[in-house]
């Protein structure tokens, strides 16, 4: 199992590299409510963005972001609420993904889809 959550670190540290590289604001990573778990949080053009990372080795199983549920979407949703709660935030909240394969040598590809999915 510490591969699967190495593999998942790694995926969201090249997450948000490549967010705060394109001019997203960092705010938060591994937010917690109950039992769910928002990876990152972040600002953008005054919209709170809440971001799914989705990482694996290879996609024989299908895409990362494949496996993003309707459930896991409703987790989302319900963790995001609180932390907007929590924050006492008035502004837009979009939901991300970001899909990362890992390849040899440290290489990899990555896929953003923005609003990936709405409440």
């Amino acid at each position: 199992m510490s591969g699967n959550i190495d593999t998942g670190k790694k995926g969201e540290a090249i997450a948000r590299e490549y967010l705060t590289g394109i001019g997203y604001e960092f705010l938060a990573d591994g937010y917690r409510f109950q039992h769910l778990e928002i990876d990152l949080i972040f600002e953008y053009e005054n919209t709170l963005v809440i971001v799914e990372v989705k990482t694996r080795n290879t996609t024989v199983f299908g895409a990362p972001y494949e496996a993003v549920t309707r459930q896991k979407q409703k987790q989302l949703i319900r963790a995001a609420n609180q932390y907007i709660l929590q924050h006492d935030l008035d502004k837009e909240v979009r939901f991300d993904i970001i899909s990362i394969v890992l390849k040899n040598e440290g290489s990899h590809e990555l896929e953003h889809i923005t609003d990936a999915f709405v409440p």
